[in-house]
Order: C-alpha cells, then structure tokens, then sequence
C-alpha cells in the first residue's frame, strides 16, 4: 500500500476576490502561484507544501453543513480568538453557542467560524 500525505483543500467560491481577502487577512494566508493552470482559479499556503485551492463558481450554489469542516490547529488560540473579534468575525462552540470555545471530550479547545461562502473552519489547539 502507498503512503499518502495531505496536499490541498479545494473550495468553490462564489467571489475568489473576496475569498482570496477574507483567508488573507483572517488567516493571513500567503497566496502562492496557481502551477496547475491559466485558470482563474487562486491558490493560498498553508505551509509545509499544503495548499487552499479557492475555485470560481459565481453562479453555484454552496450547500453548506458544519460537520464539513476543514480544521487549522495553533499553538495560541487565545490570541487567534482575539483576532476573530478584532476583524468582527463571528464565532462558535460546535453547538453553535455564539462567541464561545468548545472543549473536546480529549481536552483539546476549538472554535468554529464560516468564510465568506459559508464553509466552516475549525482552529483547535491539537498540536
């Protein structure tokens, strides 16, 4: 059986402007080169050879549910919870609990927020 590492998320979008803005400044993501094609198609780091793929799709139509979610872990949540409310970014506890963390049957500590289409993100303290 091959090994298998983890190397992109792709996420249609409805405006990769405003996607490519909101992962820049919430995320402070560093776009990087789209090296698979001329699409329009815009691609962010997430370190370490991993990669956000954001897909222009102005005219689809995202479903959204919370338990499809893609999770970024951090060694300071304290201070990424501070930034969310710095940028007025609203947050929750997987309950959907307004502006709280959740903690983990496992101990780790988590928060939920959604971008601009939507799609959920988890930041946990899983390192």
């Amino acid at each position: 059986m091959p090994t298998f590492f983890f190397n992109h998320i792709a996420l249609s979008v409805t405006d990769v402007d405003t996607s490519v803005a909101f992962y820049q400044k919430v995320l402070q993501l560093e776009e990087i080169e789209n090296t698979a094609s001329d699409s329009k198609t815009r691609w962010l780091s997430l370190n370490e050879g991993r990669q956000l793929h954001l897909i222009p799709r102005p005219d689809f139509q995202i479903k959204i549910n919370k338990a499809v979610h893609f999770a970024l872990t951090t060694t300071d949540l304290d201070s990424f919870i501070n930034t969310l409310k710095e940028l007025d970014v609203e947050y929750s506890d997987w309950l959907n609990t307004p502006n709280k963390d959740y903690i983990r049957k496992d101990g780790i500590r988590q928060v939920y927020f959604q971008d601009p289409d939507g799609y959920w993100i988890e930041i946990n303290e899983a390192i």
